[in-house]
């Protein structure tokens, strides 16, 4: 997400960085960048005006033209900026004192909203609450299947009906039965809807109204760009929005929706989808964002990944094997599944800072595939010794993983090049790394 922007605003803070001082006619330079930079990134022309005139205001003062780096105090002001234009600070799900918590999830048809509600469930379940799905969609057919399906994924629990027409009803039979069986979250899927349709959104409102829900939920796709944020506007002015989640921002290259929605609808985004995974859905942090759009990385969420993904035991364990040189095949496999499970590792190399001017990078996470295809065709007695692995058997787990000899004898390679590694890094010798990643 925003490389088309982070892309183009490096490279007008290098030109500032390089310069040892800066006059006006240099800001104003920079400002007509950053403006056109914002404007093609799809931000609504209106919120570029008033980022621009705020970060001029400070940019001309005296204490930044006549400091000894007037292009990091610019650099500075504009991540200052760009927090204040996303909202400052993170806002999370307001939780009811009185369980249920009863969140309503609205939105277009195709934003995601089903998807969404079942990523929301399980972000809560890790939580440790006890969420119910209620599959209130009753004008598309396959949403209650959808639902059902993903909530068995996540093992929690989904309130449906075939029968009954009215949502109103629906949702709160479920709500009575979440406060019988101790749900402490309640999401409604609701069916989606143009906002330009009126008797579909009075029926939303109708919902509202007698569910009464703590939290109102905007599910927004982030590639409709500006489309987005007229979107966001109407269902707030019609319905009333606590907040949004941005979908599908993995595939958003702009970001202008994120930039222009807190600022038009006054509403904060509280989540964002990264990813199809049923757990690539992210707390919206303003700060974090706006680093990653200067291209200073997300280290914050980059520690948050890896510990929901790596146990502490199990990373004791895994030194325990590579100082004593126990490292095998299935220890591989098993890591890559885990870096895996964090998401694409674009996204994961775009929150180390300054990864972003690496240049010459091909990363193609088929070489995983075909790693874990490999590693998965051995016998387990293989994987744990691969001194066994003779030419027969080569040519036997080649053929079952769809690779060839040459592949796993480069695998092979590899895991030695590894164990010589963890053994240089025991010793406290000095060592290069080896390609031990598919770049």
């Amino acid at each position: 997400m925003f490389n088309s922007l982070n892309e183009k605003l490096e490279s007008i803070f290098k030109k500032l960085k390089s310069r040892g001082f800066l006059n006006v006619e240099d800001i104003d330079v920079a400002m007509k960048e950053i403006r056109l930079s914002l404007l093609e990134a799809d931000v609504n022309f209106k919120v570029v005006k008033k980022f621009i005139d705020a970060v001029k205001a400070k940019a001309i003062g005296n204490q930044v033209l006549e400091s000894l780096t007037p292009g990091q105090q610019v650099v500075k002001i504009v991540n200052d900026e760009l927090c204040f234009l996303l909202g400052e600070k993170s806002e999370r799900i307001f939780l009811s004192p009185n369980p249920p918590t009863i969140i309503m999830m609205i939105g277009l048809n195709g934003s995601g909203k089903t998807t969404t509600s079942a990523k929301l469930a399980n972000y809560f379940k890790t939580q440790g609450r006890r969420p119910l799905l209620v599959a209130s969609d009753l004008q598309r057919p396959a949403a209650i299947d959808q639902l059902i399906t993903l909530g068995k994924q996540i093992n929690v629990p989904v309130y449906f009906s075939k029968e009954e027409k009215d949502p109103v009803k629906l949702s709160n039979a479920a709500i009575s039965i979440a406060k019988k069986d101790a749900n402490d979250i309640v999401i409604i899927d609701t069916a989606g809807r143009l906002h330009i349709d009126k008797e579909l959104m009075e029926e939303l409102a109708r919902i509202k109204k007698g569910t009464n829900p703590t939290e109102t939920l905007l599910i927004a796709d982030a590639m409709t760009g500006q489309d987005a944020v007229n979107i966001a506007k109407d269902f707030n002015d019609q319905i009333g929005l606590n907040g949004i989640i941005l979908t599908k921002m993995d595939g958003d290259a702009r970001g202008g929706a994120a930039l222009s929605m807190r600022e038009v609808t006054g509403t904060p985004i509280k989540f964002m989808g990264t990813g199809e995974k049923i757990e690539m859905l992210e707390p919206f942090h303003p700060d974090r964002v706006a680093n990653r759009i200067l291209g200073m990385g997300d280290v914050l969420s980059l520690i948050e990944k890896a510990q929901q993904n790596f146990d502490q035991d199990d990373a004791i364990s895994l030194q325990k094997k590579i100082m004593g040189e126990g490292f095998d095949f299935e220890d591989l496999l098993e890591q890559i599944s885990k870096i895996r499970s964090m998401g694409p590792i674009e996204n994961l190399l775009s929150m180390i800072p300054g990864a972003n001017k690496l240049k010459g990078i091909n990363i193609d996470e088929r070489q995983f595939t075909k790693i874990e295809a490999i590693i998965s065709s051995m016998t387990r007695s293989e994987r744990r010794n691969p001194k066994l692995l003779s030419g027969r058997r080569k040519i036997r787990i080649a053929t079952g993983s769809g690779t060839r000899v040459s592949d796993v004898n480069a695998l092979i390679k590899q895991l030695k090049e590894m164990k010589k590694m963890f053994k240089m890094f025991k010793g406290g010798r000095g060592f290069k790394m080896p390609n031990i990643m598919p770049f």
